[in-house]
């Protein structure tokens, strides 16, 4: 989803997990497509056949990782998968793929899940200073030793018990020996909903992947809830399905959860055809365009978008404003983000293969371009410096956020706090780093008033600096401080 910028912000992961169906396999397979722009680093789905579980997980996209003879080789009724992007500190290693795969006195379980724990450090410490031996880099291996220190056999009370120590974003699901449990943090950073499949049930991480398997939603785990599907055997014909959902109430410190989603699942990571709480993403982002539009007064030819996650604002800023929406810039869909290397004189080729500005839209016109978001700038000084070679007789940016000046500790990779663009500039400083004509953000207030109730339970620290959660010196990285 989206341009791949070389200061782009990056959700971490996306899950998906399927109870009670012959084919699992293959409906993890076309949950993870419907997933990958929530990660392109890795890619792993576990299977439970029995009391085996089978893991196959690789770097790269679904399409990289997975065959179908794969697919078809990973046979049973209960599976986990997984799409990634490293978490703060990770390696970012094939060991970090998940789902993470355990042996434990309890049981065989795979692991699988979004979000970043910012105390992780802390209690792997704490954990192997106990004779805990870690096998990866990922913040979420401190769970299952957490469960094997519990001295509890039930699994779902082990996992319960456990979570009290997670401190930030967590949406889990876990794959045990008779079923699935899923829980999300009490602040709620990262969206986790459940849906059914006749006698199956699936719990993933957006609406759209319910879609793309043909399930129906049922509703959205809530802050602070986790839920225990056991699969069983249908008593007539002796094939696999999923008893009824037992769900479990869970609270932070003051034993109440709260909802702090993240703002940014409706801004950018979320794909245009989910539903998050009852809003439409696609209708959210447009929303916010409509709102630039309402604030600004800017005379000029056409408003175009940067594919994808800017198109949906894009097309709201020309309806209000009254001005054409145009197709001002075409992206190459044929190469993924990770085609991107890590060096920044590749990464500025990588942008080059894969956008192109249309010179015969542009040349000689006023251009309104929106984004989503900036967070470096890079990106925005080199596509206004694009669109001007290409002819625009003006360049004019308008971002469907507020400016982005504080890091994210609850599952977003984002830059220190020093190389953000907006952080010590004013609007017009920033105006004049990326070349624009001119400049102009929303602010959190219109956020608030444009995605409606649940808005004001946002997370906005990365606009305001104010933090659900407090950091206490849990983060996972000193270049996040």
């Amino acid at each position: 989803m989206g341009l791949l910028r070389a200061d782009e912000i990056r959700e971490h992961c996306g899950v998906f997990a399927v109870v009670g169906h012959p084919k699992a396999s293959e409906l993890c397979y076309y949950g993870l497509y419907a997933l990958q722009h929530r990660g392109q680093e890795s890619a792993g789905m576990a299977v439970r056949n029995g009391s085996r579980i089978q893991t196959r997980k690789g770097m790269g996209l679904v399409s990289d990782v997975f065959s179908r003879e794969d697919v078809m080789r990973l046979e049973g009724s209960s599976a986990v998968a997984h799409v990634r992007y490293s978490n703060i500190g990770d390696e970012g290693g094939i060991e970090d793929a998940q789902p993470i795969a355990v042996k434990m006195w309890q049981g065989q379980m795979s692991f699988a899940h979004n979000g970043n724990l910012i105390n992780a450090a802390r209690l792997r410490t704490r954990l192997e200073q106990g004779g805990s031996i870690f096998q990866t880099t990922s913040d979420c291996e401190v769970i299952p030793h957490l469960m094997a220190k519990s001295g509890l056999k039930d699994l779902v009370k082990a996992l319960i018990e456990s979570l009290p120590a997670l401190r930030g974003a967590y949406s889990l699901c876990v794959l045990t020996p008779n079923g699935i449990i899923a829980a999300k943090d009490p602040n709620g950073f990262r969206p986790l909903c459940l849906g059914r499949l006749g006698g199956a049930y699936i719990v993933c991480s957006e609406t759209c992947a319910l879609d793309a398997v043909g399930a129906e939603f049922i509703r959205e785990l809530a802050p602070g809830e986790a839920v225990f599907i056991e699969e069983v055997e249908h008593v007539d014909s002796g094939s696999p399905c999923a008893r009824e959902p037992v769900w479990y109430r869970m609270g932070n410190d003051t034993g109440k959860a709260n909802s702090n989603l993240c703002v940014f699942e409706f801004i950018y990571f979320a794909r245009p055809d989910s539903d998050i709480y009852g809003i439409n993403v696609h209708a959210a982002r447009k929303a916010l365009g409509r709102r630039l539009a309402m604030k600004d007064n800017l005379s000029a030819d056409l408003v175009t978008g940067i594919p994808d996650s800017s198109l949906s604002a894009a097309s709201g800023y020309a309806e209000e404003a009254g001005i054409p929406y145009e197709m001002g810039i075409v992206k190459n869909k044929y190469i993924g983000r990770t085609f991107i290397a890590p060096r920044q004189s590749l990464r500025e080729l990588g942008v080059k293969i894969k956008i192109n500005p249309l010179q015969r839209v542009v040349s000689g016109r006023r251009v309104v371009l929106v984004d989503d978001s900036m967070v470096r700038g890079t990106t925005s000084k080199y596509i206004v410096s694009l669109l001007r070679a290409a002819g625009a007789k003006e360049v004019h940016v308008r971002i469907s956020s507020p400016p982005y000046k504080f890091p994210c500790y609850y599952g977003i990779d984002t830059s220190s706090r020093g190389e953000l663009i907006a952080v010590g500039k004013t609007e017009e400083q920033i105006r004049d780093a990326i070349g624009a004509d001119s400049i102009a953000f929303l602010d959190v207030h219109d956020l608030e008033e444009v995605l409606g109730w649940q808005a004001g339970n946002l997370c906005t620290a990365c606009f305001t600096g104010d933090y659900p959660v407090a950091l206490e010196g849990d983060t996972c990285s000193d270049d996040f401080r």
